[in-house]
């Protein structure tokens, strides 16, 4: 059961104003008549006690000054009853002179006035503050079991923070302190607390003296390096590290205990959040269209439709073979989708048939294509599938696209395509191949014959980029699997390097490409520095409070077969040309004979709907030269220079 805090009633504080102005104004009197008794009874009384609870009573109803929550009082309270003040002793004055007018004698001499006014907004203003200090003494050092607690950023989100934080009354965190990177701020009080620099010597003073176990990171966006140290220093100090939820979140419900959050490794990798703001343009592609997104249950393809639901297209058909993922996410929009229209196709795109009547039902204007095979070892392993998803889906809803005039045709790619070492990045890098050359092919046919039933051809453009952080088999939700059973974390080589990105930003970029695109296109991100893979598995153990080596260790098992050591999003033989978008640039890649690449990938597919493992890779290696396998089961493909 949740604890209620007791609010006083807003007609007790209305008796209590009332209370408070009749024993103002009779201590004006007092003082005024320097206490002399028999003077104020030369005063109408009575007439003057229901003047002032009229007025009073009045100014109370129309100003509201017993409607705010005493312990909660703030500066607009504290200006209403100041108004109030001032439009009592004008009233006040006005009735005096009346009186006089009519009686030949004042009933509120001005001096009276004077001194209620002050006397008056004294009294209602100090058992107010009284309250609120009260409570916020008893909020601070009520408990002696509340967690101690300091919060980074001494700004106004930190204010903020430290506001709804003290104002809870049944919450078990005290706010000793503040933190702030700002050398200007070191040293310095905010609200009577004072302000400390981030460093471990501060760090270790505070647990020394205040005995802090927490530190509240106010800040929805720290530099990756501050965040990072700050991090390490606490874990080596055994001091909890948690977030506050962005304020947008939480502001409408109220705070709680649940709005703080623990940092996540995601949120310490060593890489600047890429913001893309030019969603006025995705929306205008996208409004009032229907859209296709392949692959749909799966990390990448659900965060498109998520974002996609936003710009109100007509339609979005959920185009996936899996089932139960598929059913969760028709679920979820039928929660967030409003009156867009959600449709779930269940369909393998290598079916031509189902997939054609698909198209021919929905008419896509704009097609996303994430359904992929991704996973390295189990591609090598299975070429033939590869080749069938990744190369003949592909080319089948490219085929499609061009037949049923869609407008774009947006391709989910990898950095695995770049320098391929695997089969998944090979085949991946065929069907860039095959899109490119394929738009080549279209635009010179349109240029050639015109626009066929008056369409313009299909636009294709290509996105590559590295890891998602959180997708279903990444390496982060593997080590945390493996961190709760206590280890060990596997590694597969101590200098493995991966460039990582969040999931939201990927699908962004998908829409960016999908708006900026002209066709034939190949985006590729500045996704800043790779990040060491074993790094990461040490800091996740020293995250869950654990010693890296002797609570729980990290082994290293080998380079599975194709994997590399470092991936790219450019091959040697490839340049970039700048986008407006300083994050986003555009591949110039070789250029290929459509007629050839066709053919040679007709080739490809027969072999695979054969599966012939050996000849179908060998096949891949001539589609893509660069293709060298790191697989000892193929290597002597590239030795051979096999030709089929």
């Amino acid at each position: 059961m949740t604890k209620r805090s007791w609010i006083t009633p807003s007609w007790l504080i209305l008796l209590l104003d009332l209370a408070c102005s009749i024993v103002g104004m009779s201590l004006a009197f007092l003082l005024r008549l320097n206490f002399n008794l028999e003077d104020f009874n030369l005063y109408p009384i009575q007439d003057i006690v229901t003047v002032v609870v009229s007025v009073n009573l009045l100014l109370s109803l129309i100003f509201r000054t017993y409607t705010g929550i005493v312990r909660y009082t703030s500066m607009a309270d504290i200006s209403r009853i100041s108004y109030l003040g001032l439009l009592s002793a004008a009233i006040y004055y006005y009735v005096g002179i009346t009186a006089q007018h009519y009686h030949a004698a004042s009933m509120f001499p001005l001096s009276v006035i004077v001194i209620n006014f002050f006397i008056n907004t004294f009294v209602l203003l100090s058992y107010r503050l009284f309250v609120k200090w009260a409570f916020r003494y008893y909020g601070r050092y009520g408990s002696i079991n509340k967690t101690k607690a300091v919060i980074y950023s001494a700004g106004h989100s930190g204010l903020t923070v430290r506001k709804v934080i003290s104002e809870d009354v049944s919450g078990n965190i005290r706010i000793v302190g503040f933190l702030d990177d700002k050398l200007t701020r070191s040293g310095k009080r905010l609200e009577g607390l004072p302000i400390y620099d981030i460093s471990k010597t501060s760090l270790e003073k505070l647990v020394r003296i205040d005995k802090i176990e927490l530190v509240i990171l106010a800040e929805e966006s720290m530099e990756p390096h501050i965040l990072n140290d700050l991090v390490d220093n606490c874990i080596t100090l055994n001091i909890k590290v948690q977030k506050v939820l962005p304020v947008n979140k939480w502001i409408s419900t109220g705070w709680s205990p649940s709005k703080l959050q623990d940092i996540k490794i995601e949120d310490l990798l060593d890489r600047s959040v890429i913001n893309i703001n030019n969603n006025e343009q995705v929306s205008r592609e996208t409004k009032d269209k229907a859209i296709l997104v392949t692959g749909a249950a799966g990390s990448i393809g659900s965060e498109l439709v998520r974002q996609l639901v936003k710009s109100a297209p007509s339609v979005i058909v959920l185009c996936d073979k899996a089932e139960s993922p598929l059913h969760e996410l028709e679920l979820e929009m039928g929660d967030m989708a409003g009156g867009v229209k959600v449709v779930s196709f269940i369909s393998n795109i290598c079916d031509r048939v189902r997939m054609q009547q698909l198209f021919e039902v929905y008419e896509p204007a704009i097609v996303y294509h994430a359904a992929a095979y991704k996973h390295v070892p189990m591609m090598e392993k299975n070429p033939s599938i590869a080749v069938l998803n990744n190369v003949l889906g592909t080319k089948i809803l490219a085929e499609l696209s061009v037949e049923y005039g869609v407008e774009k045709f947006v391709m989910v790619s990898t950095d695995k395509a770049v320098n391929p070492t695997n089969v998944m990045g090979a085949s991946k890098r065929i069907a860039e191949i095959f899109t490119q050359s394929y738009s080549n092919h279209v635009n010179k046919q349109y240029k050639k014959t015109g626009p066929v039933y008056g369409i313009p051809p299909t636009r294709f453009i290509t996105t590559r980029f590295g890891n998602v952080l959180g997708s279903n088999g990444s390496v982060i939700p593997r080590f945390k699997k493996q961190i709760e059973k206590g280890g060990p974390l596997t590694v597969t080589h101590p200098d493995i390097t991966r460039y990582f990105m969040t999931i939201p930003e990927a699908c962004q970029l998908v829409l960016e490409a999908g708006a900026m695109g002209q066709g034939g296109e190949i985006f590729v991100f500045d996704m800043g520095q790779p990040v060491k893979i074993a790094e990461l598995a040490k800091k996740m153990i020293r995250m869950s409070g654990r010693e890296p080596g002797k609570d729980i260790h990290v082994v290293y098992t080998g380079l599975r077969p194709g994997e590399k050591l470092y991936e790219e999003l450019l091959n040697n033989a490839e340049n970039t040309m700048s986008t407006y978008h300083e994050k986003i640039m555009i591949a110039k890649v070789r250029e290929y004979d459509f007629v050839e690449v066709n053919d040679g990938i007709d080739q490809l597919i027969l072999s695979a709907h054969q599966h012939y493992l050996t000849p179908t890779v060998a096949m891949m290696k001539q589609l893509v030269p660069e293709f060298i396998s790191k697989n000892s089961a193929y290597e002597q493909l590239d030795k051979d220079k096999i030709k089929l």
